[in-house]
């Protein structure tokens, strides 16, 4: 059992890092990740933890070591907490789906496949928190001039992992039985996934996480998840820390563990061998999603052609039926969260929020149906191509599909983000005319890029589910596309050349090398001519579409 375990352990953890090597945008972001996240934290501890721990070891008062307990008990547990939330999303999306289970499951026990994934996700997460603990323990012994603190570290670091991670399994296996096996869950599963991170993120942009982690700070310092803090403060010399409840975190980690693993084991047998909940539409789904197309297909026939208005039903249909497809839409939204805290203690929308909020409603009316055009036909690109469908009548409809869809709402957020806001009657009507308009337009300017710049394979979307988005290249091009003009609309709107030309200045005085002399007219003219380009670019980008699509031959 034992060998068997550490084969999947070491097989599992090969393949994760291999597939975390393999995508250059995924190492990236991990990169960041580490530096942003660890090495503040690093930087900060490396500098103020030698100097406390001289001051622990030149001797500390009764308070001030009563405040020592305090911190190590209530952050251990915090810090135990965070370990099994984040072992169980592992649980979620990836460790509770083993790779060829109709392998595995057969040619070796469940026992030692569950041991192995569960000691593959122990190394993963080792990974990640014993540098940061060995460091910031070695800094602290260093002004303490004694090594226990690095050694008991480790030991605590080992208990957390030993526990967290397979209580964080147990609890991640069954969240995914629920919305992947248990039929009344699952049939609602998006919608429970999108609950979920709504509530997650809202609860961080309000500050109610930060609440919450206080309250749980302070409650859980007497319990059996402090009892591990006992143990980190053994070796701070000068504080008194309870042996008992030291010896007692270790024998309950051990204990913890192990029932832990059976639970596992059982809830792994549960879910592994379970039939997926599958769905079918039933005659009134088909009925009713045949009458919404029908119904559309009318609105349309008054203006625009059979093949026209067949492209955009079936853009929408497509849509409708796979909205997993436009997941990466809603990414710039995180960078939303910043504006969604300071609305919450501010109670009002700023003025600024408001632009940002219609912009991106105008840069997501491009990206739903039109930013890879020949990349989202799929299998069916060659049939298509084939067709006498012309690349007019394809691109007309896919824009038609995103100004349909996108136009009422940009119209609808702009005029009630403007009412909200400090903006006055006339800076919301000129939000409302921008916005709109450019949700109409930007279909236009994507189709062009999304051609030049497609993508025809399919990329995990999560680790069960693939779609094909459109490509890096295009997203960035395209958001440039969008951006400047918007940036040179506003600079011209509030008549700001002046202060961008004086902001310049300084900038580039403030700069490494020649100084640039920059003026009020020359920025003016620049936001013109940015301006004046952006306008005739969603044009451009369609008729340059049009062509690609005609003149597109299969390779």
């Amino acid at each position: 059992m034992i060998r068997t375990s550490l084969v999947v352990t070491k097989t599992e953890f090969r393949r994760t890092i291999r597939a975390v090597s393999s995508e250059r945008s995924k190492l990236l972001m991990l990169a960041l990740l580490a530096v942003f996240m660890f090495g503040s934290i690093i930087v900060a501890g490396g500098y103020l933890l030698p100097r406390l721990g001289e001051q622990v070891a030149d001797g500390v008062t009764s308070s001030e070591a009563a405040m020592a307990i305090e911190l190590a008990t209530g952050g251990t547990a915090v810090a135990w907490l965070f370990l099994t939330f984040m072992a169980a999303i592992r649980a979620f999306t990836a460790a509770g789906s083993v790779d060829e289970p109709a392998f595995l499951l057969t040619s070796s026990s469940l026992r030692s496949v569950v041991v192995g994934v569960v000691g593959a996700e122990i190394l993963l997460f080792a990974v990640w928190v014993f540098p940061p603990a060995l460091v910031l323990s070695a800094a602290f012994a260093f002004g303490a001039g004694t090594i226990l603190p690095v050694a008991l570290a480790v030991i605590v670091v080992l208990l957390a992992l030993l526990t967290a991670i397979p209580v964080g399994f147990v609890l991640g296996i069954w969240v995914r039985h629920l919305v992947t096996v248990y039929e009344p869950i699952a049939q609602y599963r998006l919608l429970v996934f999108v609950g979920f991170w709504v509530l997650y993120f809202g609860a961080i942009a309000t500050g109610r996480f930060n609440l919450v982690l206080d309250q749980l700070f302070v409650a859980l310092q007497d319990s059996p998840l402090g009892w591990a803090g006992h143990l980190l403060l053994l070796a701070v010399p000068n504080v008194d820390a309870s042996s008992t409840s030291a010896l007692a975190a270790v024998v309950g980690a051990v204990a913890l563990s192990g029932v832990a693993l059976a639970v596992g084991v059982a809830s792994a047998r549960r879910h592994w061998f379970a039939d997926p909940a599958r769905f079918e539409d039933t005659p009134e789904q088909r009925q009713k999603e045949s009458q919404s197309s029908s119904r559309l297909e009318a609105v349309l026939a008054r203006a625009i052609s059979l093949p026209t208005r067949t492209v955009t039903v079936t853009a929408v249909r497509r849509t409708k039926r796979a909205p997993i497809r436009l997941a990466y839409v809603g990414y710039p939204l995180f960078g939303a969260l910043v504006f969604a805290q300071e609305i919450f203690q501010t109670g009002t929308v700023p003025a600024h929020v408001a632009v940002f909020l219609s912009l991106y409603v105008v840069w997501a009316a491009g990206a739903l149906f039109t930013l890879n055009p020949l990349g989202d036909l799929g299998r069916g690109l060659p049939a298509v191509v084939a067709s006498p469908l012309t690349g007019k009548q394809a691109i007309t409809g896919l824009v038609v599909a995103g100004s349909l869809v996108a136009a009422p709402l940009a119209l609808l957020v702009s005029l009630s983000l403007g009412l909200i806001s400090p903006l006055s009657l006339e800076q919301t009507a000129a939000l409302v005319a921008a916005t709109t308009l450019g949700a109409v337009v930007t279909p236009a300017l994507a189709t062009g890029i999304g051609t030049g710049f497609p993508r025809f394979g399919s990329v995990k979307v999560t680790n069960s589910r693939e779609a094909v988005m459109p490509s890096k290249l295009a997203f960035i091009v395209y958001s440039i596309a969008v951006i400047l003009p918007t940036v040179a609309a506003l600079v011209l709107y509030v008549d700001a050349p002046e202060l961008l030309a004086e902001i310049l200045v300084v900038v580039s005085a403030w700069t490494p090398g020649p100084e640039l002399a920059v003026s009020a007219r020359g920025v003016e003219i620049a936001a013109w001519t940015v301006l004046v380009i952006g306008l005739i670019a969603p044009v451009v980008s369609a008729l340059f579409a049009r062509e690609q699509f005609d003149w597109y031959t299969l390779e």
